[in-house]
């Protein structure tokens, strides 16, 4: 396993989408992850759909589950069962990082509290990840996606107006706390060099989107203002924002005076006519700024548009349909799409990851970034390998927490 993590084991108990980001993102980077999922139906997204894709011997894999768990082993473990605490206790004992995203609480009654971990591997670092905090008021509430869009505020600023709150078209903040948990880990695993000790790390969707909220975050905590869904233009750049076309539609970026200027010029308009002069002068005056411009736009198609703007040096693009994204050679051309070989759904096409790697020398560049990627796991299919590994690394007899039997406690 090449990459910047190499030799670094990672326990991923998690399941549905931000842990096993997270986990992902570090198997990315090269860490060795062992998905620990329940006996039978394993992580919950494997049965998420449609999408499926239909196996030769009668069964179906999930889209869902492919796209957040590349990179990875699998074991079944039932962390009721003895013996199968036992195999993660062992694997606990190894690693390096640990994650969980069960309600808080959950996995101490499993028997493998933060106090056990810490007795079982010191140099362990633990990323927790919960719906709204692992302590405060409502720090054992359940996390959904959607549900953490709308209470962290998130879809009250997204939408074409005030009375149009909408939620973003992925799972972001799922993503967001998988990505700030991923850095969070790494954070930690380069102070354990210093201090020789691991560490707990939390993090939540409410807090992930919260420190996503910018600089519509400090309009509200500094200047007072309570941001409101607006559409596809920007709360304080103008124009900035998707214009249509004759035909389709343009985004545009103008992000300086000078942008402004260009613009204006390409388009045989006055740069500093009453009320437009200035950036602050156009946000106050956003629709008749939107109007003038589409106005001018009316009659010209999006893609002659789009190489009038690109002559004149003012940021644009269009707006691409996920198949269009796929087939782009921009896209192709920075590694996002990987192809793997999957046991039983046979050859994948999926997103690549977002990182590449170059050692930079004398005599130039040369790129480091991982390319052997491997496919999405069966349920179960390395625990064969997983625990014989285990008993022939450390064959003296591990400890069997006892836990309290417990519901589903799975967080996010």
């Amino acid at each position: 396993m090449s990459g910047p993590l190499d030799g670094v084991l990672v326990v991923d108990l998690t399941r549905a989408l931000a842990g096993p980001h997270a986990g992902m993102m570090l198997g990315d980077l090269g860490a060795r992850v062992v998905k620990v999922e329940t006996p039978g139906g394993g992580d919950d997204s494997r049965g998420w759909g449609p999408p499926f894709v239909d196996t030769p011997d009668g069964g179906r894999e999930s889209t869902y589950f492919f796209s957040a768990n590349r990179n990875k082993e699998s074991i079944a473990l039932d962390l009721k069962d003895a013996a199968d605490k036992a195999v993660l206790t062992e694997l606990v004992r190894r690693a390096d990082v640990l994650l969980e995203n069960f309600r808080p609480g959950t996995l101490a009654k499993l028997g493998f509290g933060t106090d056990v971990l810490a007795e079982l591997n010191p140099r362990l670092v633990t990323l927790a990840i919960s719906g709204f905090g692992h302590d405060g008021p409502e720090g054992g509430r359940a996390g959904y996606d959607q549900i953490a869009q709308g209470e962290a505020g998130l879809m009250s600023m997204t939408g074409s107006g005030p009375e149009d709150p909408q939620k973003v078209g992925v799972p972001i903040s799922d993503l967001l706390a998988g990505m700030y948990g991923a850095y969070g880990v790494l954070a930690a695993l380069l102070e354990r060099e210093r201090t020789g000790r691991g560490q707990v790390v939390r993090t939540s969707l409410l807090a992930a989107v919260v420190g996503v909220h910018a600089y519509q975050g400090t309009a509200h905590t500094v200047g007072g203002k309570v941001p409101r869904g607006q559409g596809n233009h920007h709360p304080s750049i103008s124009p900035y924002g998707l214009f249509h076309c004759a035909g389709g539609s343009v985004q545009l970026s103008c992000g300086s005076e000078g942008l402004w200027r260009r613009l204006c010029t390409e388009f045989g308009l006055d740069a500093d006519a009453p009320g437009f002069a200035t950036n602050g002068e156009r946000v106050a005056r956003r629709e008749e700024v939107i109007a003038l411009l589409e106005g001018v736009f009316a009659d010209i198609e999006a893609p002659e548009l789009l190489a009038r703007l690109a002559a004149a040096g003012v940021p644009a693009g269009k707006v691409r349909t996920l198949d269009e994204v796929y087939t782009w050679d921009q896209v192709e051309s920075q590694g996002l799409k990987i192809s793997v070989e999957h046991p039983t759904a046979g050859p994948l096409t999926l997103p690549g990851p977002p990182l590449r790697f170059f050692a930079a020398g004398a005599d130039g560049e040369q790129e480091t970034t991982r390319r052997d990627h491997t496919p999405p796991p069966v349920l179960g299919a390395d625990g064969e390998a997983i625990r014989a590994w285990l008993s022939g690394a450390e064959p003296d007899g591990v400890p069997q927490p006892e836990g309290d039997d417990v519901e589903d406690g799975h967080a996010t």
